[in-house]
């Protein structure tokens, strides 16, 4: 080995040596190591900087979760009163015995344990065959009277895209809703969801209407949202109302992914044809329920609307 490959092999005995290639003299008498000398001090000098560790950048700052706030809404207790609706400040009517009623066995199927493949039995769809049978009205006192329960809180979802109707019976202003959450995955619950001055009661408006709603209800993300509404607290019942069986493909759709189903039959109008017709749209679902509604023409009476299960 020749003193130049000696003197690489010093300056880092774990490395492999860097061979520099000795510089012919141009005399044979003039010695060799002054000519490669200045070889020698430069792979020296880039091993020293190299093992040199450099300062690395300073680390990002972790970005900060965006703050979620859940809005407030005031509902009019006297107002929906009035109109004949259940509150816990209306007093002992016949309407609340009567979801009373209503409420026990659906309340019951919501937490029993589950059968394999059945959807959860918290999920509870209201519809009805078609337009103006009172499916809202049945909705909202079936929320306000779960909601009245000392062990279960209640979330109420307007699921009639085409036609909502939930805020408008409310009194409030239209806001956004489920489909808003559809279409838009940075959207949370929590962005659009509304809390009330019932503490147990919160509500998820329809939302921005779209004609891709049916797609949107049969979509991915729709499965993975109720699969987290229905799991996230132990202790909620989801409410829908849903659209009209037999004027909408929306309802279908939403019925499958439900645990419970309630048709809202109003009387001496629902036809025994759209009865009929409405079942057999739900084959296959597990846990139909029949509300008869017997409507009376006395507005402003809180015996407007006198319901019966079945």
């Amino acid at each position: 080995m020749s003193i130049i490959e000696k003197a690489a092999n010093r300056i880092d005995n774990n490395r492999e040596p860097v061979r520099v290639t000795p510089v012919t003299p141009a005399r044979p008498d003039a010695p060799a190591i002054p000519a490669a000398q200045p070889l020698i001090e430069a792979a020296m000098a880039a091993r020293v900087q190299a093992a040199v560790p450099r300062p690395s950048a300073a680390p990002a700052a972790p970005a900060r979760p965006r703050k979620r706030s859940t809005k407030r809404v005031e509902l009019d207790l006297n107002r929906m009163r009035d109109m004949g609706m259940v509150t816990a400040a209306g007093g002992r009517t016949l309407l609340v015995e009567d979801f009373r009623i209503i409420k026990r066995p659906l309340i019951k199927r919501a937490f029993a344990e589950p059968i394999d493949g059945d959807p959860p039995g918290n999920l509870i769809m209201i519809t009805s065959s078609l337009p103006g049978e009172g499916k809202t009205y049945c909705a909202i006192n079936l929320a306000m009277s779960i909601a009245m329960e000392l062990d279960h809180t209640v979330l109420l979802i307007d699921a009639d895209v085409a036609r909502p109707s939930v805020l408008r019976t409310l009194g409030l202003p239209a806001q956004p809703g489920l489909m808003d959450i559809l279409l838009d995955d940075k959207l949370d619950l929590a962005d659009v969801m509304l809390r009330t001055n019932v503490d147990t009661l919160s509500i998820l408006p329809a939302g921005t209407s779209t004609p891709r709603a049916t797609e949107l209800l049969a979509s991915q993300s729709m499965s993975t949202f109720l699969y987290e509404i229905a799991h996230r607290y132990p202790d909620r019942i989801v409410i829908f109302d849903s659209p009209p069986l037999l004027l909408t493909s929306e309802a279908h759709v939403l019925a499958t992914h439900m645990g419970q189903i309630v048709l809202v039959v109003e009387s001496e109008t629902t036809t025994q044809h759209a009865v009929k017709e409405s079942l057999r749209q739900l084959e296959g679902c597990s846990n139909v329920n029949l509300i008869y509604n017997k409507t009376r023409e006395f507005p402003g009476i809180e015996e407007t609307y006198d319901y019966h299960y079945g």
